[in-house]
């Protein structure tokens, strides 16, 4: 036991260093890597996340899902740099959501997912922030480190899985705590059909109704997922899993915009939240079980 602390608290400490690293070396290539004056604040929100984190493991601790060896660390430098490169690809370089920030599609975000689901939550959370972290620097549009740990929290929460021993219950009570995130979402979303887009070029007008719905249909698409595939549920779970890791880590990363920003708790759901979280779970319920099929595939021609 004492040995996997130690392992989660150096985990930790690498995600904190990794983006110390970034933020002082990204800001002497790049001025547009300089934290402004929220800088700091923004590391108050990164410490709050990588203490729940800690809070979750002390809590399950004696799960042997928070163990970490070499095989771990390999896993974590491999997830972290092709989610770094996968990233860049795809942030804000191709497909943009109307949205008050900086959002664009990534199916990237399939990454975290699996790492955490097939490797642990340690790898997943590594995978997440650093490479979300790196992937920001890389793009060289800024850098947002309470958005990064919120990334790093989706490969956490997909590791999480493995702590109920009856996956199918599991992934049905994924379904509807997810379920109740959604309609609270959509229904906010509704609510406040004023807030406009912000960063996007059409700037004055409401973030789409598309943009809103997302949400709703990406939770759609994960229950055609657990009915369509109910015999496979390690399919089903790493869709659900990570389904939820992305409705609570972008959740953790937009509210706390609230204070770093000064955005106004609809302006932080509508024109942040939900933008970037319906776009992901589309993502979890198309890319993560092809992830999951190829990986299964190459395990059983392998041997392993």
């Amino acid at each position: 036991m004492k040995n996997k602390m130690v392992s989660v608290l150096l985990a930790l400490a690498a995600v904190l260093v990794f983006f110390l690293a970034i933020v002082f070396i990204g800001g002497a290539i790049n001025p547009n890597l300089k934290l402004d004056q929220t800088g700091l604040l923004r590391f108050v929100f990164v410490a709050v996340g990588l203490l729940i984190v800690f809070l979750v493991y002390y809590a399950t601790r004696d799960s042997k899902i928070w163990e970490v060896g070499t095989r771990e660390v390999v896993y974590m430098a491999i997830g972290a740099a092709l989610y770094a490169v996968f990233s860049y690809l795809f942030n804000g370089t191709v497909f943009v959501v109307p949205s008050v920030s900086q959002v664009a599609l990534r199916p990237a975000i399939a990454i975290p997912m699996f790492f955490g689901f097939t490797f642990g939550p340690t790898v997943g959370l590594f995978t997440g922030a650093v490479g979300n972290m790196f992937g920001d620097a890389l793009t060289g549009f800024g850098l947002y480190p309470q958005w990064s740990v919120g990334n790093g929290l989706i490969g956490m929460i997909a590791g999480m899985v493995f702590l109920f021993k009856d996956k199918k219950r599991s992934a049905d009570t994924v379904l509807i705590i997810s379920a109740v995130l959604t309609v609270l979402a959509t229904a906010f979303f509704l609510l406040n059909r004023d807030v406009t887009n912000g960063m996007y070029f059409a700037a004055t007008e409401p973030v789409s109704l598309l943009a809103g719905i997302s949400i709703a249909a990406g939770f759609v698409l994960v229950l055609v997922v657990r009915f369509a595939f109910g015999k496979n549920m390690d399919l089903v779970a790493a869709v659900t899993w990570g389904m939820l890791g992305n409705l609570i880590g972008l959740g953790f990363a937009a509210i706390s915009d609230i204070w770093i920003n000064g955005y106004s708790p609809a302006v932080a759901i509508v024109g942040e939240y939900v933008p970037s979280a319906g776009p992901n779970l589309i993502f979890a319920a198309i890319l993560v079980p092809i992830l999951v099929v190829a990986y299964a595939s190459l395990q059983r021609q392998t041997g392993r």
